[in-house]
């Protein structure tokens, strides 16, 4: 894990952090998302919606720590539903299905990281600018509460239920939406006995 010295500005941090990750300046200007799992490698649009989004969740990396790995990035997600991802849909939508895996491999992670999102707020809440970047990154991380302790509550445990159910049904939908199409065309294809 890297760990973020709080006297460093964010501009100076999110350069480690691209360092550490290998990202050559976040990808901001790809075309194409390249995501590997495994073996399997899947390319998404890097959108305009999701390049705003991504700009932030990447300083979000830096003040919480979580890493890039994919308990990392089910961590943040977790974390980020929890603190809220405002008007950013593309985060919702991305944090949904990093969450269910998170589920998968890092349940304890994930939950950690989901009580601490409930006690803490994000960037989410504004625009990304390079006046952002300035900021200090303990002092941003005091102004996000990322550095009080957390006191579970049961809202908090119903919250996580719900938002458990949410992904994890959230990340199924493609998947049945694609096999209701295969039956149907299927079923078109090939004559009835």
């Amino acid at each position: 894990m890297v760990d973020y010295a709080p006297d460093l500005t964010l501009r100076v941090a999110r350069q480690q952090y691209f360092d550490h990750a290998g990202f050559d300046n976040g990808g901001y200007d790809d075309r194409w998302v390249r995501l590997k799992a495994g073996p399997l490698v899947f390319y998404f649009p890097n959108t305009a919606a999701r390049k705003r989004a991504v700009k932030l969740h990447d300083l979000h990396h830096v003040l919480a720590e979580y890493e890039t790995t994919w308990r990392g990035e089910a961590e943040i997600a977790a974390w980020e539903i929890a603190s809220g991802c405002g008007r950013h849909v593309v985060a919702w939508v991305l944090n949904a299905g990093a969450f269910a895996i998170g589920l998968l491999i890092a349940p304890r992670r994930t939950y950690r990281a989901f009580l601490r999102g409930r006690h803490s707020r994000n960037l989410y809440s504004g625009a990304f600018t390079d006046d952002l970047l300035d900021g200090v990154v303990g002092s941003v991380r005091k102004d996000l509460a990322l550095d009080i302790p957390i006191s579970v509550t049961p809202v908090d445990i119903a919250a996580f239920a719900m938002w458990a159910v949410i992904s994890i049904v959230a990340s199924l939908l493609p998947w049945a939406a694609l096999i209701a199409a295969l039956v149907y065309l299927i079923s078109r294809v090939v004559p009835s006995v």
